[in-house]
């Protein structure tokens, strides 16, 4: 199924535009979204963003600061702070770009490292958005085994494998309807989500025990803890941001999306987080890692509430890996797969749905889940910074045709590969990698000898992000030069 086909589809979407506001299949893929097909406002960026992460995942990301990594409540509170406001801004300047572009994020990925060039951290985000979904899955599965266990059903190896089937069909079907029925779904679970959330904090205030671990952790597990918190956040967010804004009209405010996408993550994240700290605090060590799970929750909670919170904890979770699913599908196409989106959201349903058996035969599901949030920050991060970088030296002005061009175009360039932003990109998977602490598959030099700190992100970010800037500071406004303005 090739290019033209794809193209076809775009012209079928154009020319009914009603069809990307139905509640119908969505049939664009990566394609442009013309000005007349453009709605919306930021605002519903900012509902979409806090109905995705009104989940209970946020919760488990809270309790692994102070159940595995060791910190004090009160020393987890600020890094959660801190670590979701900063992530979340990030989220909020790469939504910027859609709106400009009018598509995905790993198209407009081109325009820096060029269409073949693209092809590697397009494969970095699809293996991240799968590992994303194949945890979405597995908390689900273990969630239906928590319900299971209440009814007095054993967990049998025949009920896994019937809960996982169950989750593999269901959590598809968001994606593959597409963004419009996203966006509305993912605003009306906000309010329900919202009231779990203040029951769950009614019922753990008067159990929680805050210096339970008076000392907490040194200034290296905080920074560990840190990058676990914007990898899981906002940073973590980064590639999915304008798969969503593309829908957005060019001359929507930008500091209104920005605020929108910032508020809307890190509002739920930082409340959520806590929460789950506090949580973490109400069980003995010995239980640490029981807790940081979505099904060791229940152990502080009373009867009563263990099966509405672990239906609605289910709902939740469909949600936010819908979010994932949906962007792994346009990810895959930007590889230069020549598949239909729903195509290829069918491909990672099936692809994350394996991998989720693994995680839920292994019997390892934090350490694993703490380790996938870890690594993948060292692509992350420099991508991240290269993908500002290139937006700021362009401003923002995009050849919207040659983006969607596999091959010839503005972006071409050396038979599709732009070496200044792979170097750029190499280099900041390096500095990352050596100063991460993915203790303990993986400590890196820096980190060993440095209290087992963890300055990744940081690492990451600057030498990408400045790497890039000294090799295309002339040539990406000189290609900009050369882009014609877009109409508003």
């Amino acid at each position: 199924m090739g290019q033209d086909e794809n193209r076809g589809d775009a012209a079928n979407s154009a020319a009914d535009p009603a069809t990307t506001r139905s509640m119908g299949i969505e049939r664009r893929g990566i394609q442009h979204v013309s000005a007349d097909e453009r709605w919306g406002t930021p605002s519903a960026l900012f509902w979409m963003w806090t109905g995705a992460i009104w989940n209970v995942e946020y919760v488990v990301y809270g309790t692994l600061l102070v159940a595995i990594f060791g910190l004090s409540f009160a020393q987890a509170v600020p890094v959660i702070i801190v670590g979701s406001i900063g992530s979340y801004l990030l989220t909020g300047l790469t939504s910027l770009q859609g709106p400009q572009a009018g598509t995905t994020a790993f198209t407009i990925s081109r325009a820096s490292f060029g269409p073949s060039g693209n092809r590697v951290p397009s494969l970095f985000n699809w293996i991240t958005q799968v590992g994303y979904e194949t945890e979405g899955i597995a908390l689900v599965v273990l969630a239906g085994l928590a319900l299971a266990a209440k009814a007095n059903v054993a967990g049998s190896t025949g009920l896994k494998i019937g809960l996982l089937i169950g989750a593999v069909l269901i959590q598809a079907l968001l994606p593959f309807v597409g963004h419009t029925a996203m966006l509305k779904v993912l605003k009306w679970l906000a309010f329900p989500f919202v009231a779990l959330f203040v029951i769950m904090a009614i019922i753990t205030a008067s159990k929680v025990n805050l210096h339970v671990t008076p000392h907490g952790a040194g200034w290296g597990g905080l920074m560990v803890a840190l990058a676990l918190i914007m990898s899981a956040g906002g940073l973590g967010w980064t590639e999915n941001a304008n798969d969503y804004s593309r829908y957005l009209p060019r001359n929507a405010s930008k500091s209104g999306i920005i605020l929108a996408v910032a508020l809307g993550g890190a509002i739920p994240s930082i409340l959520l987080e806590v929460l789950g700290a506090a949580v973490a605090t109400a069980v003995p060590v010995t239980s640490a890692y029981t807790v940081a799970s979505v099904t060791g929750l229940v152990s502080v909670f009373p009867g009563w509430f263990v099966v509405p919170y672990l239906i609605i904890a289910i709902f939740q979770l469909f949600a936010i890996n819908s979010v994932d699913l949906y962007s792994s599908g346009v990810t895959l196409q930007s590889l230069g797969i020549h598949l239909k989106r729903y195509q290829c959201v069918m491909i990672d349903t099936v692809v994350s749905g394996g991998f989720a058996a693994y995680v839920i035969f292994s019997q390892h599901f934090s350490q694993l889940l703490s380790d996938f949030l870890l690594f993948i920050i060292v692509w992350v991060a420099p991508w991240c910074a290269i993908y500002l970088v290139d937006y700021f030296l362009r401003r923002g002005r995009y050849d919207t045709q040659a983006l969607q061009d596999e091959r010839g175009g503005i972006y071409f360039r050396n038979g599709g590969w732009n070496w200044r932003a792979l170097v750029a990109l190499g280099i900041g998977m390096i500095a990352a990698a050596v100063w991460l602490n993915a203790y303990s598959p993986y400590v890196s030099p820096l980190s060993s000898r440095i209290g087992g700190s963890d300055f990744s992100i940081f690492m990451g970010m600057i030498f990408g992000g400045v790497s890039y800037y000294l090799l295309a500071r002339k040539s990406v406004p000189a290609e900009a030069e050369k882009t014609p303005v877009a109409p508003q």
